[in-house]
């Protein structure tokens, strides 16, 4: 077995017998792996963190061969985002983002681009009063950045420039012109503004992209097509955006007298 050493987000955990976890991590080197900490449930002193959803840790593995789960054999906290845990919002957005991250990367392939942006989603998390803006920008430069992303820039059925209104097809996965409109008869319409709010943060960085400015018709539309994109193209529902949805719509409701 070989051993590595490499900075780490945790994804996803669940218990492992009555004594272990195994824990999803995505790392800056590896990618994304599965590892078991053995023993951590009734010892939790033989690591140095408690292994948290969204936390940052360096980790110590063997790569085991024939084997999908590594064996991580020390796990050290380096950021549990504590201010983001005190939240309830931020707590279900920061699951919602680990959940995309999870589902959207394949195991062991490594982007260091894309560790950089969880890890730098999270910091800034933890200060913004619009963590739904963050949660946001994350959604959009993972698509990007994993070259999974909707086609925006000319008509994904066709290849031509789109000069006139345009639609977004979930089933093309992208925009489609006037003369492809048949093409997709479930296509809908789009702002400019979303598909413009879209392109600006797909190239630009995080500092840049906090402050654009989006209107509430541009935020909801944004909000519509990308859940719906990542839905039809993943061929899943996401738990945390369910719930999520649901605590909104709770918090949405007029108050009883």
């Amino acid at each position: 077995m070989s051993i590595h050493k490499t900075e780490a987000i945790v994804l996803n955990r669940r218990p492992f017998r009555e004594t272990s976890l195994i824990a999803d991590f995505f790392t800056l080197e590896f990618g994304k792996i599965c590892g078991l900490l053995k023993g951590i449930r009734t010892e939790p002193q033989k690591f140095s963190s408690p292994v948290e959803l969204f936390s940052l840790n360096e980790i110590i593995f063997y790569r085991r061969q024939n084997s999908d789960i590594q064996l991580v054999s020390q796990c050290d906290l380096r950021h549990n985002f504590d201010s983001i845990r005190r939240d309830v919002t931020k707590v279900s957005l920061a699951s919602v983002m680990m959940e995309l991250l999870q589902a959207v990367m394949p195991a062991e392939e490594k982007n260091e681009e894309i560790f950089k942006l969880a890890s730098s989603s999270l910091q800034e998390m933890e200060s913004c009063v619009k963590p739904e803006k963050i949660a946001t920008i994350f959604k959009i430069k993972l698509l990007s950045l994993s070259g999974f992303k909707p086609h925006l820039d000319s008509c994904v059925s066709c290849g031509n420039k789109i000069l006139s209104q345009s639609k977004f097809s979930l089933s093309l996965g992208g925009l489609i012109c006037a003369t492809c409109n048949h093409k997709d008869k479930n296509a809908r319409l789009i702002f400019r503004g979303t598909i413009a709010t879209i392109l600006h943060i797909e190239k630009n960085e995080m500092k840049n992209n906090l402050n654009l400015g989006m209107n509430p018709q541009i935020k909801t539309e944004l909000n519509l097509i990308l859940n719906a994109f990542l839905n039809y193209h993943l061929e899943r529902s996401f738990k945390a955006q369910k719930v999520l949805d649901g605590m909104q719509h709770t918090m949405a409701l007029p108050l009883r007298t």
